[in-house]
């Protein structure tokens, strides 16, 4: 398939001007590209939608730029949100731009030749106030601004006028990439529509030149509620925030609805294969959710890691494999159980410890735990503390 069918096929498709088709379907290759803004040091599953599209789309032949947004970072982006973002300092952005680069390269050739890895406050930093709005600003009407769903909301709050330039920015950012780079396609997720085709606009009344947009559909879970996010928070690519064992869970508990979506977007697997595992019923189902989990993992953590989760993911839930393989919390002894569940990450804090140890939730090894004041004077030969029956860590003394 051509790339645009592949995407389509895949589920990566919402929203597209009329001549993106066409962009993608063509032998000659095009330059596109997806922006990130770097407010943090990493990736979650939300940003990992659009990186992968990316990377059909260069094995297709196509280029990838990635923008990290160090110049738009600084005023934030307001869709969808009721209050304005924090500042961050220069410090914290080079920090969080670091982190991003190494996990985009992970599925993103951005060699020279390939790909690119670009920050807009090389262009952004650069221009005079009066220069950009005699430049840019002279081609924003004020009214379909001011008509954007996001900007209505945001004015019931209070929205900033340093918030009201980040469409007139971004816009400029496909303008400069144009100029520089051939850049005539930007993708992004479906609540950026507005600002991308603001950009495709720019592009034409400034260079009078077709440009492209094209959206991905936002992410949610058969049940309506937004996926990537877990009772703990984020998914993250980070295995500082997310260790390989709790990424390849959070795949293996997703919604029996929803493995085939997940199959097609956050694996390379051939479609052929993808329906055969779509096809699956009953507990055949699981095997299905080990191979997206196998799948997804390898992708971010490598193969290596991705084996080791689902040997302890064995060890933990149906005793296939040596306990070892498990995650593994040192602890010194004596220790509360509501610290250890806190400690390890089973648990957001003390209090939430206590809240789940009430609520019937916590065992060590086959014993619950009842009394939120329980205290492990010494490990029992099964010390593997429980949090409901999906997250566990061995205990073992330092």
């Amino acid at each position: 398939m051509n790339a645009f069918d592949v995407l389509k096929a895949r589920g990566f498709v919402q929203q597209f001007t009329a001549g993106a088709p066409d962009l993608l379907r063509s032998d000659t290759p095009c330059a596109f590209y997806v922006g990130f803004d770097p407010t943090g040091d990493s990736l979650h599953v939300g940003h990992l939608l659009p990186v992968m599209a990316m990377a059909h789309l260069q094995r297709a032949g196509h280029r990838p730029i990635a923008i990290v947004g160090g110049g738009t970072a600084m005023i934030g982006d307001p869709t969808g949100r009721d209050t304005g973002r924090s500042m961050l300092t220069n410090e914290q952005l080079e920090l969080n731009k670091a982190g991003l680069r190494s996990q985009l390269s992970l599925l993103l050739d951005l060699s020279e030749e390939q790909g690119m890895l670009i920050d807009n406050a090389d262009w952004l930093c650069e221009w005079n106030y009066l220069a950009f709005l005699r430049e840019v600003g002279v081609h924003f009407p004020m009214g379909p601004m001011l008509a954007k769903a996001s900007v209505k909301e945001r004015l019931k709050t209070g929205m900033s006028f340093l918030e009201f330039n980040y469409q007139l920015l971004q816009a400029y950012d496909f303008l400069e990439l144009y100029r520089r780079y051939g850049c005539v396609l930007q993708m992004g997720g479906d609540d950026q529509w507005g600002n991308i085709v603001a950009g495709v606009d720019l592009i034409r009344r400034v260079e009078q030149v077709e440009a492209h947009a094209l959206t991905f559909p936002l992410l949610t879970r058969s049940d309506g509620k937004k996926m990537g996010k877990t009772a703990s928070g984020a998914v993250w690519l980070s295995a500082d925030k997310l260790s390989p064992y709790d990424y390849f869970q959070y795949w293996i508990n997703v919604d029996d609805r929803d493995v085939g979506k997940l199959l097609r977007i956050f694996t390379f697997l051939p479609i052929e294969r993808i329906e055969e595992l779509e096809a699956m019923t009953g507990k055949q189902v699981r095997e299905a959710k080990q191979v997206l989990a196998l799948e997804a993992t390898g992708i971010i953590h490598g193969k290596t890691e991705a084996q080791k989760a689902l040997e302890g993911a064995r060890a933990a839930f149906s005793g296939g494999a040596a306990k070892t393989a498990m995650p593994q919390h040192t602890v010194t002894l004596p220790i509360r159980v509501t610290s250890v569940l806190a400690e390890s990450g089973l648990c957001q804090s003390t209090s939430d410890a206590r809240r789940q140890i009430k609520g019937g939730a916590v065992r060590l090894g086959d014993v619950k735990i009842t009394d939120v004041n329980h205290e492990l004077a010494e490990l029992p030969e099964d010390a593997v503390l429980w949090r409901g029956k999906k997250k566990a860590v061995r205990l073992v003394e330092g």
